[in-house]
């Protein structure tokens, strides 16, 4: 028994002595909290400040995209630009090759009625006939 009391004795020792350095790191742990609105502050500020930088990162994304399908756009009209060019020159040519006494040239002159111009009536007739 006598070892056991000396155990007990120690353990309460030790516990004494563990017990005051806890009470400085529990106070250590409060002048932090006391200390948080001005941390709390700060990373409301640091997140702010990211927030901000995702959003000037992400602008700048959807004007490249912007810009992007803005070219693209420019592109696509101009190779419609191109293929009607073609098609005119090609319209002029068929034009010139049609005997207008023939059934197809009949047919055109009718078709072309509806048109401003017998270039533009034989643009659409090739159009369609492609």
């Amino acid at each position: 028994m006598d070892s056991i009391d000396k155990l007990l004795a120690e353990l309460q020792t030790e516990y004494k002595e563990v017990q005051p350095q806890q009470q400085s790191k529990s106070a250590t742990a409060k002048s932090f909290i006391l200390s948080s609105p001005k941390s709390a502050s700060f990373m409301d500020n640091l997140l702010a400040e990211i927030k901000a930088d995702f959003a000037e990162e992400d602008a700048a994304i959807e004007l490249k995209r912007q810009q992007e399908l803005e070219q693209e756009r420019i592109r696509q009209e101009q190779i419609k630009a191109k293929q009607l060019e073609a098609l005119k020159v090609e319209a002029k040519k068929w034009l010139a090759k049609v005997d207008p006494l023939s059934s197809e040239g009949l047919w055109f002159e009718r078709f072309a009625e509806s048109y401003p111009s017998k270039l533009e009536a034989a643009i659409e007739y090739l159009r369609n006939n492609e």
